[in-house]
């Protein structure tokens, strides 16, 4: 009965054993799939932040494109009417060089709008995006354009610089916040270039107005 006795205790630790190695597996895999949520993690969090490293998008830079072009025509169209009516040699040559920079600008956003299968704001719609539901900094409305293309010479000179001066401070904003949350290296980079180049010709602009 002794023998029988240990013989019986020796096998119920033995099941014991058993019964904790199989429990203990099934901790840690509970463990690896919910106690330890950042395990396996690591392939999925490298997948979801492929697209961004790779020249993804999101809906800033979306915006920004589709803000920005219309901002850059009207730009370009004050450009063009003051290198045809105005007088002073410094500001047609700074209305020259805006024309310059932002012409293939456009065409630079517009290829990306339609790469990321989104709408290309339409030509001449001027600068009332509400149906997009954009708001846009700086633009000129369609009563401060009739006046500025019905002057010539110094007074349109100086309505240029002073307009421009107002259209540069709200497509650096645009920039600025494209930076800031935006994903595309590219529409980031390009909002980069903006905010220096414009900040410069505003201190120019300013300058001009001076003299």
């Amino acid at each position: 009965m002794k023998k029988q006795h240990i013989a019986a205790v020796g096998m119920a630790v033995l099941l014991g054993l058993g019964a904790a190695a199989c429990g203990g597996g099934d901790d840690k895999k509970d463990g690896t799939m919910s106690g330890h949520e950042g395990m396996p993690m690591p392939s999925s969090s490298a997948s979801a932040s492929a697209p961004a490293s790779q020249g993804g998008h999101n809906a800033q830079d979306v915006m920004f494109a589709q803000m920005m072009i219309p901002h850059h025509r009207q730009a370009v169209d004050m450009a063009k009417t003051v290198l045809a009516k105005g007088s002073d040699p410094k500001v047609k040559n700074l209305a020259g060089r805006v024309e310059k920079a932002q012409a293939p600008e456009i065409e630079k956003m517009s290829g990306w709008l339609k790469g990321w299968g989104e709408s290309v704001p339409a030509a001449g719609g001027g600068g009332d995006m509400a149906g997009m539901g954009h708001g846009m900094d700086g633009m000129m409305t369609e009563k401060q354009m009739a006046d500025y293309n019905k002057a010539s010479g110094k007074d349109l000179d100086r309505m240029f610089l002073t307009m421009m001066i107002e259209h540069h401070r709200g497509a650096v904003t645009m920039a600025q916040a494209e930076q800031k949350t935006g994903s595309s290296p590219e529409a980031k980079a390009l909002a980069d270039a903006i905010i220096k180049a414009q900040q410069a010709e505003i201190t120019e602009m300013n300058g001009l107005l001076k003299s």
